[in-house]
């Protein structure tokens, strides 16, 4: 699935000046370099079906497993005692160690034995760990990813001087740290740090399949379908505290979705959650819904939050035309891209922005490869769109009592017709402020 930096921004994955994106609420890595993977894999989405249903997989067998990888012992400080271990001049051990000789070195190399011996018992750690996780999983003869893994790792620890590591017998002589110290600078090193890439996917899978258990994410049912389709119900913001959650499906015969509500009715939080559910979906991990169904996209496409250019004397308006314009080359091949519209032409007048509105929206309901959701303060302009079957209108209900805002924050057919702006003003002291200039 294609995405660009802008829809990264928009559905608000990474972290930006204002805030932390989804992603850091997404990582539970144990390490570093898991946490690098784990970006790789937030950074692309899958495009195919295949792909996606055996990553999915494989998150599902880490989640029925879970306690057993939690107990992994792993954690980012044995890596960081493995890596700086590779970097660090020691004096050269002794070919043939014997005992006399390891306590002769234990003896003059006070510093580098110690700091070997640390090393060492991180390293033989990290094997046993690694051990324990092809135990676990060796059966998984049915899930690419994760036969894959077991067997990329199992045919490197099959090494006979690792046999002696399965008993997890404790080491305690000089003589067998020396050794394992010796066998694993000189003649291991390249396979340690192979090792610890694989443990750092490792790490990343584990993250997703984690995030997916504590937000209670679930995971799509796939259709392999040429026409776009997408229902979701009960879909919330992950990051939004009681989140009230929505249905939506958007079909061949029912791909647009116009949008409506007054300012801080949940418009905009809407968008993003359907964003976020695709998104997520296409990356293979669960999603904030109790249930999506849905066909692979080739794109998400978003128009959520313009700025003017100041640098280039580029108006908002300028922006905002240019984001539709580069909307229209990508989605106009036929192919399924989920398009989400916030608030379209606010850089200009009122009567301008309505026929540029009306204009764009009676172009883009004629692409039926395509999904779209667009949301608009423009309720005017749902007089001329309702003879397109395609478009369903519905909005977010604001209700006032005692100039009071009660926002509802959920999804209902028709259009809205709150006019709260004055209201606003009123309860926020603004009237009172300009009366008594």
């Amino acid at each position: 699935m294609q995405v660009d930096k802008i829809t990264l921004q928009d559905i608000g994955l990474f972290d930006s000046e204002d805030h932390l994106g989804l992603a850091h609420h997404l990582n539970f890595c144990k390490s570093n370099g898991g946490k690098v993977q784990l970006d790789k894999y937030l950074y692309h989405p899958i495009g195919e079906l295949s792909h996606i249903i055996e990553r999915q997989k494989a998150l599902e067998l880490f989640i029925q497993n879970m306690q057993q990888v939690d107990a992994m012992k792993i954690t980012n400080g044995t890596c960081l005692v493995i890596e700086k271990f590779f970097e660090t001049g020691f004096k050269t051990i002794p070919t043939q160690i014997s005992l006399p000789s390891a306590y002769w070195y234990q003896f003059w190399n006070k510093a580098d034995y110690s700091l070997i011996q640390y090393s060492v018992e991180h390293l033989v750690l990290f094997i046993q760990s690694l051990m324990d996780f092809i135990a676990l999983f060796e059966k998984a003869n049915d899930n690419p990813v994760i036969e894959k893994m077991v067997g990329n790792i199992n045919k490197i620890i099959q090494h006979p001087q690792l046999a002696s590591l399965k008993s997890k017998d404790k080491i305690t002589s000089p003589q067998q740290f020396l050794s394992l110290g010796y066998f694993f600078l000189y003649h291991y090193k390249n396979n340690i740090k192979i090792l610890l890439d694989y443990f750092y996917d490792l790490d990343a899978l584990y993250s997703l399949a984690k995030a997916n258990q504590i937000y209670h994410f679930q995971f799509p049912n796939w259709i392999d379908d040429s026409k776009p389709y997408l229902a979701v119900e009960q879909a919330v913001h992950p990051l939004v505290e009681n989140a009230v959650g929505n249905d939506l499906t958007l079909s061949p015969t029912k791909n647009f979705l116009f949008l409506t509500g007054a300012n801080m009715a949940g418009k905009s939080t809407f968008i993003k959650t359907i964003g976020i559910v695709v998104y997520l979906s296409h990356i293979g991990m669960g999603a904030p819904a109790n249930k999506i169904t849905m066909t692979v996209m080739d794109g998400l496409i978003t128009n959520l939050n313009i700025a003017d250019n100041v640098v280039k004397g580029e108006s908002y308006f300028y922006n905002e035309v240019q984001r539709i314009k580069n909307t229209l080359i990508k989605i106009n091949d036929g192919k399924k891209n989920c398009v989400l519209i916030d608030e379209l032409f606010k850089g200009t007048n009122i009567l301008d922005a309505m026929k540029c509105s009306t204009k764009v929206i009676e172009g883009l309901q004629k692409i039926r490869s395509s999904i779209f959701i667009l949301s608009t303060h423009l309720y005017e302009i749902s007089d001329q769109l309702t003879k397109h079957q395609n478009i369903q209108f519905n909005y977010f209900e604001t209700e006032v009592k005692d100039k009071q805002l009660h926002f509802q924050y959920h999804l209902t057919p028709g259009i809205s017709q709150d006019r709260i702006g004055y209201l606003i003003l009123e309860r926020e002291g603004v009237v009172d402020l300009l009366d008594n200039i």
